[in-house]
């Protein structure tokens, strides 16, 4: 049975207890981790799809519209997608905490803003990239996001160039029409499926492959939280709805209580994903 939570202070008593009665947690979030950082997320009300620009988001974001506009892509990509005075949340700097205590094994993302690596997280599979890391597609030179910003070496039409070798920057960003990294979805998914607990946040999962991920989860609990439905909020035994970086915002719980939390917890299998096509998700599109 679902337990449904909407008040923060018994969301993150919640937290604490599944972080104490289980072994091998992964963290699996999305754009709504950081919001509470001052980056707009892409489809709330406020969302980044709801504003208007000379372009469909979406468009601006694909292949080809960085191959044909780069210019348009870069003005995009400078304005809405690098927030470089953005700082860790409660969410983020918990997780890092949490990581270093030896009960977070892994942090499975979808954002692009390398908060928690800021926080302090180590293990972290970037499903859609970074923004600080910007390679030259012709010496593989990596650029950072402050190098983007500092606009230093652009072409007449504003697109940034390599000073090196005059090349052609790409962000190490996975845009619309491209494939994620093999290597960073193969520990993601190996992460997620080791996993006896799996803790989804602020994440709508709606964009795929990404979302297709929690299917490779076999342990026992499953929590969502997130402000908005998702599609997969029947598949929970946790649900949490409000506002994720005060869930997160919990002290760790008694040592002398964990083995009493350990022994009440229920236990329930869950039919094995191992068989599933992991093929679409290395080829499909974000």
């Amino acid at each position: 049975m679902t337990q449904a939570i909407t008040d923060s202070k018994q969301a993150s008593t919640a937290l604490a207890e599944l972080f104490n009665t289980h072994k091998r947690v992964v963290f699996f979030g999305g754009a709504g981790v950081s919001t509470a950082s001052g980056i707009p997320d892409f489809r709330s009300v406020d969302g980044l799809y709801h504003q208007q620009f000379a372009y469909p988001p979406e468009t601006m974001l694909s292949h080809s519209f960085y191959e044909a506009h780069p210019a348009e892509f870069f003005d995009f990509y400078r304005t809405k997608m690098i927030a470089l005075g953005a700082k860790p949340n409660r969410c983020h700097t918990k997780l890092a905490e949490l990581e270093r205590a030896g009960k977070l094994n892994a942090v499975v993302t979808q954002n692009i803003d390398g908060l928690h690596q800021m926080a302090g997280s180590q293990r972290v599979f970037e499903l859609h990239g970074s923004v600080h890391r910007n390679i030259c597609r012709s010496c593989g030179a990596v650029y950072s996001a402050e190098w983007i910003c500092s606009r230093e070496h652009e072409d007449a039409a504003g697109v940034p160039v390599c000073p090196a070798c005059g090349g052609r920057i790409k962000p190490d960003v996975v845009l619309y029409e491209e494939p994620l990294d093999e290597h960073v979805l193969t520990g993601a998914v190996a992460a997620i499926a080791a996993a006896d607990a799996l803790i989804v946040g602020g994440t709508s999962l709606v964009v795929y492959p990404a979302a297709g991920l929690t299917r490779y989860f076999t342990g026992d609990t499953l929590a969502i939280c997130n402000l908005a439905p998702t599609d997969q909020d029947a598949n929970a035994d946790l649900l949490i709805s409000c506002d994720i970086a005060a869930a997160f915002a919990f002290q760790p719980v008694c040592a002398d209580t964990i083995e009493r939390l350990i022994a009440k917890r229920p236990r329930r299998l869950r039919p094995s994903a191992a068989a599933r096509a992991f093929e679409e998700d290395v080829h499909g599109e974000r």
